[in-house]
């Protein structure tokens, strides 16, 4: 029998490399998402910061959740940062309509990559409620 400790551990690596790998991408600009980024950075903050500075301030970001979420003790604040890039990777969905939706209640293929990141919520919550309560067990 698989134990808790085994499955949230399984999650925080399987966190770990869908957001560090998808960070690293962005970082060596090779990522199939680029051009979603660089659509949705057209309708919002287009004048403040160049796209390819941008870019690279998410990869990076992506890749920090990665790291974070590998050490238990900082749980809350990868849960806190991964809020904060669900909030960001769910605007297309809205702000994007043309390129997420294909018709109503019909996902483009790139309106199913930004729903995993919904899906992900899940595996997220979870590892954070794993970690509470292992953390009130200690006590």
């Amino acid at each position: 029998m698989i134990k808790e400790k085994t499955i949230s551990w399984f999650a925080r690596v399987s966190l770990f490399i869908v957001f560090f790998w998808f960070g690293f991408l962005k970082i060596i600009k090779v990522s199939p998402a680029e051009e979603l980024v660089r659509s949705l950075y057209n309708v919002t903050i287009i004048n403040y910061i160049d796209f390819p500075a941008f870019l690279l301030m998410l990869g990076i970001f992506e890749c920090f959740i990665a790291i974070i979420w590998l050490f238990p003790f900082l749980t809350r604040m990868a849960l806190y940062n991964y809020i904060i890039h669900l909030i960001l990777t769910i605007l297309p969905l809205f702000l994007l309509i043309e390129i997420s939706w294909q018709d109503l209640f019909t996902l483009t293929l790139v309106g199913q990559y930004i729903m995993k990141n919904i899906c992900m919520l899940s595996v997220v919550l979870s590892t954070y409620y794993y970690y509470n309560n292992e953390s009130k067990r200690k006590v």
